[in-house]
């Protein structure tokens, strides 16, 4: 299951920081093996079930949003220089799995992809946080994971968890029609 995951999560490498890097892949081995997905599934089913006949696959969703991230924070740093601390390992990482704990969401109702009980009461920013407690990712990446949607928007969010909210969003909205 681990060349799956880095098959379908190539970026997983960019993370610098051995024991960051395989504790990001411990949590994505964890959420496919516990799930009604596979890695295979991943890169065809929707990213989202809120959006009408969507064709984005829900990796291609996802691996845009780490992408830019990634070149965001890239830029703030060129442009910023030392005004700005970015931590790139954990933003990677949070990219990464800010969206796991949607595969705990799912389940199949008569051969159809549908989001549970459980999935509809416990979003994936709740979930995903306990996926990544589970393997003691750090506060930081727990943090970008529990803030990058909606539930974060009322309270503070690190400079990391900012960029990736903000790449989630640019990545998703435009598909809201």
């Amino acid at each position: 299951m681990r060349d799956k995951v880095l098959g379908i999560w190539p970026e997983i490498n960019w993370i610098k920081d051995d024991e960051l890097r395989e504790k990001t892949l411990e949590a994505w081995v964890f959420a496919i093996e516990n799930s009604v997905l596979t890695p295979e599934d991943l890169e065809v089913i929707p990213f989202s079930l809120l959006i009408k006949d969507c064709q984005v696959s829900f990796m291609n969703h996802k691996r845009t949003c780490v992408q830019l991230a990634v070149d965001i924070a890239k830029r703030m740093q060129e442009n910023f220089g030392d005004e700005i601390k970015i931590d790139m390992d954990l933003l990677i990482s949070g990219a990464i799995l800010i969206d796991i704990g949607k595969l705990l969401e799912y389940e199949m109702v008569d051969g159809k992809l549908a989001t549970s009980n459980a999935g509809k009461i416990v979003r994936h920013p709740f979930s995903g946080v306990g996926i990544a407690a589970r393997f003691d990712l750090p506060a930081e990446v727990q943090h970008i994971i529990g803030t990058h949607s909606k539930e974060g928007d009322l309270g503070y969010r690190t400079v990391e968890s900012i960029i990736v909210h903000h790449a989630d969003f640019v990545s998703f909205e435009p598909f809201k029609a």
